[in-house]
């Protein structure tokens, strides 16, 4: 039930099982790291990753039992441990310094002395977190005394560099990665800005400030919920970045949040989203959209929202349930209805349907359409293997029973949840540029 995680040792001989430790969470375990685990040098301990303290940290254990011993602390987190080549002595990839940027840095096995290596740039995000250096950005030399890195920058790429593996190492660009097409374009650098959500909490988002202001604003809700795009390094959301360049252009101010839910923030933030779905979540794209009018200029009634997956879900409850606040949505791929969406992902926030239907219920688009008054496009693949296109299809047949009229759904025959033909991405950034030109922007 996803409450639970227990790191067992097991007598190689006999098969005879020991719980070394036990994490229970009431919302469910997670985090970077959560199977992350291994021997210490000395056989006699364990390590492992945990967010026992409410923020993924590396711990040792003994191997006979006893309290785990803490190796690192903090409101911050440990993404990946590995022991060095020599296993003498930890690295580590962390947000120490901030939780928008991640650092490659050494440390003595016992926890003390950890010197941050990285310090000439922003290491590109994992691919994934683990306990060990597979899918990170940085791979060390077998003797352990240098580094190849990829870093990159809000508006660039990741690039190779080469780096002794020492405190304070500045590296050697190895690549260029870039067409001159590409370094011909003056691609914006997004501040980093945080605004107060209802409750109190500060809430961090990229902002694209137009020269220009047009007086509208557009809202970015990224996808898969647990993940992150309010960094310095180069956005996995290359696209929406380079569209977000192209809105700012145009005069609209752009916001973009890792709202609650998103990764590297630690256990409550992650947790944030239990038993209800386009709660928090969506208060804090309001509170969003609020911060725009009041600090930013940006005009009441012109405000448009769009995000893919995740963020198509967001942009639909935006609609249905918060109309006053936003004019026009772009659903991209969205989940309408949560029971019909993969038990791992679904069951970990909201439990089974048939135990919680109500959490379904009010978690889920499809119960709440009738609240459309905004202009809203709804994009999806027929081939979506992740959200089924039927999701789709039965919000369409729902929006028809409501007879609601300021809606329309683009169709991809080809197209799985992540697109794969260039025309295909084109066709869809047209069509949710012309949504926002003709409904918020002034038509320019």
């Amino acid at each position: 039930d996803f409450h639970d995680r227990w790191i067992f040792v097991a007598d190689s001989d006999s098969g005879v099982t020991r719980v070394l430790d036990h994490l229970y969470d009431e919302a469910w375990v997670g985090g970077p790291g959560l199977s992350a685990a291994g021997w210490m040098p000395d056989n006699n301990h364990v390590w492992f990753l945990s967010e026992a303290t409410g923020f993924a940290h590396l711990y040792t254990i003994a191997v006979g039992g006893g309290e785990p011993t803490p190796l690192t602390t903090g409101p911050w987190e440990v993404f990946a441990a590995w022991l060095s080549p020599d296993e003498k002595e930890w690295f580590l990839l962390t947000s120490e310094t901030s939780p928008h940027e991640r650092g490659f840095y050494r440390m003595n096995l016992d926890g003390r002395d950890r010197r941050l290596v990285s310090s000439g740039g922003t290491l590109h995000g994992p691919r994934r977190s683990g306990g060990g250096p597979s899918g990170l950005p940085l791979a060390v030399t077998p003797d352990g005394k240098r580094v190849a890195a990829l870093f990159s920058w809000p508006n660039h790429p990741p690039e190779l560099f080469l780096l002794d593996n020492r405190e304070g190492a500045r590296g050697s660009q190895i690549t260029e990665s870039t067409t001159p097409e590409f370094d011909s374009n003056d691609w914006r650098v997004p501040e980093i800005v945080y605004f107060t959500a209802q409750d109190g909490v500060e809430v961090p988002a990229r902002l694209y400030r137009p020269e220009r202001p047009n007086g509208a604003g557009v809202i970015f809700v990224h996808g898969a919920g647990y993940t992150q795009n309010v960094h310095s390094w180069w956005s996995s959301y290359y696209r929406e970045y380079m569209f977000h360049n192209l809105l700012a252009e145009r005069g609209y101010t752009v916001l973009d949040i890792d709202y609650r839910g998103s990764a590297g923030y630690g256990r409550d933030w992650r947790t944030a989203i239990r038993k209800h779905m386009g709660n928090k979540d969506l208060s804090d794209q309001v509170d969003g959209a609020r911060f725009l009018i009041d600090s930013l200029g940006v005009e009441r009634g012109r405000i448009g929202i769009y995000g893919g997956s995740y963020g198509g879900f967001t942009t639909l409850m935006a609609m249905f349930t918060e109309p006053e606040t936003f004019a026009a949505g772009a659903a991209l791929r969205p989940v309408t209805d949560w029971a019909y969406y993969n038990h791992w992902y679904t069951s970990r926030i909201l439990g089974l349907p048939q135990d919680d239907v109500e959490a379904y219920r009010r978690s889920s688009p499809i119960y709440h359409a009738e609240g459309l008054e905004g202009a809203l496009l709804i994009c999806h693949g027929m081939i979506d293997q992740n959200v089924h296109f039927q999701d789709t299809v039965r919000l369409a047949e729902r929006l028809m029973e409501l007879e609601k009229e300021n809606w329309e759904v683009a169709i991809y025959p080809k197209e799985d949840h992540g697109f794969v033909h260039s025309w295909a991405w084109t066709d869809e950034y047209r069509r949710i540029l012309r949504l926002f030109e003709e409904n918020i922007g002034g038509g320019s």
